[in-house]
C-alpha cells in the first residue's frame, strides 16, 4: 500500500521534470533558430564546411567573436538584418554584434598601432594621417564584410548553378524523386554551391524543416534579388512531381533547363552592354592618369625637398592598387550568374600531385613544389637589382657607363645636408633596378604558371572529351535503342568513333568487359581499375551513372536517357559560346592593356623620368656652378629652390612594382568578368601575363633610359659649348 501510494508522486516528478527540460530546449531552439543559428552538426556537414570554406573564415570568425567579448556594439535593425542574411549564405559562426564590434575595434588598433610605429620609424606624420583615414576608411567596409564574402561566395556558387540544373533535370527524368535529384547533383558539382545543396538536406535530416521542396524553398529565396531563373527552373522541377502525365512531367523538366539557358544569356548581354563605361573609367583613373601623372613627379621631388620615395610607394603601391581593385570588385558583383568552371583537383585528388614539378627517376616521382623554384628567381634578381646599393655599402669605386658621359652608380652629396652621400643616380644604378620588378613579377609568374600549367591541361584535355560526348552518347543512345544490349553497344560507338578521345573511352570499357571479364558498371567506376580514372571529368561520370541507374528500367528508357543528355549538353555549349561572344571586345581590349599597352605606356613614362631626373640635376650643377663663379645672388637663390630629388633607381622600383601590381589585378578582373570565379584560369592567366608584360616593361624602359638619357647628355653639351 506504501508502495502505491507513493508511485503517483514518483511519476509525477518525472513527467514534471521533462516537461521541463522539454520546455527548455523548445525555447533554446526557438531563439537559436530567431538568430538564425543551430547547434545540430552533421559530421557530413562539418567536413563539407571544413573543405570548402576558405581558412580566412576561420580567423575571421575568431576576431569577431573576441572583438565581440572586448566591447559590444550592436547594428541598427537594417543592418542587422543585412549581416544575418550574409552570415547564413556564408555559414559564418558569428553574430551581427561580433561583426559590427570588430569593424570598430580593428580600426582602432589599426589606427593607434600604425601611427606609433610609423612615427617611430619616419619621424613623420604624413603615416600617422594615412593610418588615420585607413582606420577610419575600413569601418564601413569591415562592417559589411559578412555581405561582401557572401556576395563572392554568390559569384562561386553560381558558376555551378547552370550545370546543376543540369544534372537535376537529368536524374528527375528517370527518377522521379526530388532528394535524390538533389543529392545527384552535389556529388557531382563542386563549392559551394554543393555545400549549399548538402545543407539543404542536412536541414531536413535535423528537422528543421519537414521536408525537402520546405528547405529547399527557403534556400532559393536568398537567391531571390540576384538570380530569379534559378529559382524558377527548380519551381519548375518542383512542379514535375505533381504532373501525373509522363509527357507533361518531361516537358515541365526540359522548360526547366531552358528556362536558366535563356535568362543567363540575356542578362549577360545587358552586362556586356553596360560593362564598356565602367572598364574605361578604371582604365583611365586606374592606369593611364596614374602613371602619366609620373611625369610630373620628377619636378614635384626637386622643388619639394619634403616629398619622399617613401611617400610615393605609399601613393602607388598602396592606396592606387587597392583603389583599383575596389573599383574592380564592384564590376565583378554585377557580373550576372550561371555558368562557368572549376579546378578538376579539387574534386580528383589524384592531379592534387600536378600542382608541382614532377621530377621522374626510373620508378619514381619525386613532386617539387613550384615555390622553390619562385623564390631562387626572386633572390637572383633582387640580389642584381640591390647591386648598386651593396657595392656603395662595400665602398666600390664608382665607373663610367655607356662611355665617359655618364656614372654607373652615381652618388653624390647632398646639398641639403652636408656630407651626407645620396644616390644612387646613376644611369647604370637605373638600368639595374629593372631587375628588381622582374624578381617581384617573374617570381609570382613562374609559380602560378607552374602551379596550374599541367592541371590545365588535363582540363582542357577533359573539356575536350565532354566536347566529343554528346555526339558519343547520342551513338550510344541510337544504339541502345535499337534494342542492343549496353556492353555491345560501347564496342559498336567504339568502332564508330575510333581516333577521337571518345572512342577510346568506350573501346578502354569494352576492352575491360572482354579481357577482364567484368561487368559494365565495374569496368567504369571500380575505384583502382576503372576506366574514369583516365578520364576525370565529372559529366561524364554523372553521364554513366545516369546510363547505370536507367539501364535497369530497359535499354528503351536508357536510350532515350542518354539522347537527352547528349541534347542538354549540346545546348549548354552553344550557350556558353553566345556568351564568351558576348564579351569578346571588352576582354579582348582588357587583355591588349594587360600585355601590351600598360608596360609600353610606363616603359616611356620611366624613360621620361629618367631624362628630366638627369637634366634637372645638370641643371643643379651648373646654376650652383655659375652662383658660385659670379657671385650672383640671383643665381644663388635659383640653386637653393632645387632639392635632392629622387634616383631614378627609386622611382622605377616603385613604377615597376606598380605596373605588377595593375597587371596583377586587370588579369583577376578579366577572367572574373570571361570565366567567373576559376580560379586554375586565373592562376594560369597570371602565371602568363606577370612573366609577359614586367618583361616587355623592363626591355621599353632600359631602351627609352639610354636613348633618353643620351640625347639629353647631348643638349646639355650644346648648351654649355653655346655658353
Amino acid at each position: 500500500m506504501v508502495e502505491e501510494s507513493n508511485a503517483p508522486d514518483v511519476s509525477e516528478e518525472v513527467i514534471l521534470k521533462y516537461k521541463e527540460k522539454l520546455k527548455e530546449e523548445f525555447e533554446k531552439k526557438q531563439r537559436l533558430d530567431k538568430e538564425g543559428y543551430s547547434e545540430l552538426v552533421s559530421k557530413e556537414y562539418a567536413l563539407f564546411k571544413k573543405q570548402y570554406l576558405p581558412t580566412h573564415y576561420t580567423l575571421y570568425e575568431k576576431l569577431c567573436n573576441i572583438s565581440e567579448k572586448i566591447i559590444k556594439v550592436a547594428p541598427d535593425s537594417k543592418k542587422e538584418k543585412e549581416l544575418r542574411e550574409g552570415i547564413e549564405i556564408c555559414h559564418l559562426n558569428v553574430t551581427p554584434m561580433g561583426v559590427t564590434s570588430f569593424s570598430v575595434l580593428a580600426p582602432i588598433v589599426i589606427i593607434l598601432v600604425g601611427s606609433l610605429i610609423s612615427y617611430a620609424v619616419f619621424s613623420s606624420f604624413f603615416f600617422v594621417v594615412i593610418f588615420l583615414i585607413a582606420g577610419t576608411l575600413l569601418i564601413q567596409p569591415l562592417g559589411k564584410l559578412p555581405v561582401t564574402l557572401a556576395n563572392n561566395w554568390r559569384l562561386k556558387a553560381s558558376n555551378q548553378m547552370v550545370i546543376c540544373i543540369f544534372y537535376v533535370v537529368t536524374y528527375m527524368r528517370h527518377t522521379s524523386n526530388l532528394e535524390n535529384a538533389i543529392n545527384f547533383a552535389a556529388e557531382h558539382i563542386t563549392g559551394p554551391l554543393s555545400l549549399d545543396l548538402k545543407k539543404v538536406l542536412w536541414d531536413v535530416e535535423t528537422a528543421r524543416y519537414d521536408s525537402v521542396k520546405e528547405s529547399l524553398d527557403m534556400y532559393l529565396e536568398t537567391w531571390r534579388k540576384w538570380n530569379m531563373e534559378f529559382i524558377e527552373a527548380f519551381h519548375l522541377v518542383e512542379s514535375s512531381l505533381y504532373e501525373s502525365s509522363e509527357d507533361r512531367r518531361l516537358s515541365l523538366l526540359d522548360k526547366a533547363l531552358s528556362v536558366i539557358l535563356s535568362e543567363t544569356y540575356e542578362k549577360m548581354l545587358h552586362y556586356a552592354q553596360n560593362l564598356k563605361s565602367p572598364i574605361t573609367m578604371l582604365h583611365m583613373l586606374g592606369i593611364i592618369l596614374p602613371i602619366l601623372g609620373l611625369v610630373i613627379l620628377p619636378l614635384v621631388v626637386n622643388f619639394i625637398e619634403s616629398v619622399k620615395w617613401y611617400h610615393l610607394a605609399m601613393l602607388y603601391n598602396v592606396l592606387l592598387p587597392i583603389g583599383v581593385y575596389y573599383m574592380g570588385r564592384n564590376i565583378l558583383s554585377k557580373r550576372p550568374t550561371g555558368y562557368g568552371e572549376t579546378d578538376i583537383s579539387e574534386y580528383v585528388p589524384e592531379l592534387k600531385k600536378y600542382k608541382n614539378i614532377i621530377i621522374k627517376i626510373d620508378r619514381f616521382e619525386i613532386p617539387v613544389s613550384p615555390l622553390w623554384i619562385a623564390i631562387g628567381v626572386f633572390v637572383v634578381f633582387f640580389m642584381i637589382g640591390t647591386g648598386p646599393l651593396i657595392m656603395h655599402w662595400l665602398g666600390v669605386s664608382d665607373f663610367n657607363f655607356i662611355g665617359e658621359k655618364f656614372k654607373f652608380l652615381g652618388y653624390r652629396e647632398s646639398k641639403i645636408v652636408k656630407g651626407k652621400i645620396i644616390g644612387p643616380y646613376g644611369l647604370g644604378a637605373a638600368i639595374v633596378s629593372l631587375a628588381i620588378t622582374l624578381a617581384f613579377g617573374t617570381s609570382i609568374g613562374i609559380y602560378h604558371q607552374l602551379r596550374s600549367k599541367n592541371v590545365i591541361k588535363l582540363r582542357n584535355e577533359s573539356k575536350q572529351l565532354e566536347d566529343e560526348f554528346a555526339s558519343a552518347l547520342f551513338q550510344l543512345g541510337n544504339r541502345l535503342g535499337d534494342g542492343l544490349p549496353a556492353e555491345i553497344a560501347f564496342g559498336k560507338v567504339a568502332e564508330v568513333m575510333s581516333g577521337t578521345t571518345s572512342g577510346k573511352f568506350f573501346q578502354m570499357v569494352d576492352s575491360k568487359m572482354k579481357q577482364a571479364g567484368i561487368g559494365l558498371k565495374e569496368a567504369i567506376f571500380d575505384e583502382k581499375t576503372g576506366v574514369l580514372r583516365s578520364f576525370p571529368s565529372k559529366l561524364i561520370e554523372s553521364s554513366m551513372k545516369v546510363l547505370i541507374e536507367s539501364i535497369k528500367k530497359g535499354p528503351v528508357i536508357a536510350a532515350q536517357a542518354l539522347l537527352n543528355i547528349s541534347r542538354y549538353i549540346k545546348e549548354i555549349h552553344r550557350v556558353n559560346e553566345r556568351l564568351k561572344d558576348l564579351l569578346s571586345d571588352i576582354i579582348s581590349s582588357m587583355k591588349s592593356q594587360i600585355n601590351f599597352l600598360t608596360p609600353i605606356i610606363a616603359g616611356i613614362v620611366i624613360g621620361i623620368t629618367s631624362m628630366i631626373t638627369a637634366i634637372l640635376n645638370r641643371l643643379n650643377e651648373q646654376i650652383r656652378l655659375l652662383g658660385s663663379e659670379q657671385q650672383g645672388n640671383t643665381l644663388s637663390g635659383i640653386a637653393q629652390m632645387f632639392g635632392d630629388g629622387i634616383p631614378t633607381y627609386y622611382f622605377q622600383i616603385i613604377v615597376g612594382i606598380y605596373v605588377v601590381q595593375i597587371v596583377y589585378i586587370l588579369t583577376v578582373l578579366a577572367n572574373g568578368i570571361e570565366n567567373g570565379s576559376d580560379k586554375l584560369n586565373e592562376q594560369y592567366m597570371i602565371g602568363k601575363n606577370l612573366i609577359k608584360a614586367p618583361l616587355l616593361y623592363v626591355i621599353v624602359s632600359a631602351v627609352i633610359m639610354i636613348i633618353f638619357n643620351m640625347i639629353a647628355g647631348q643638349i646639355m653639351e650644346a648648351t654649355l659649348a653655346m655658353r
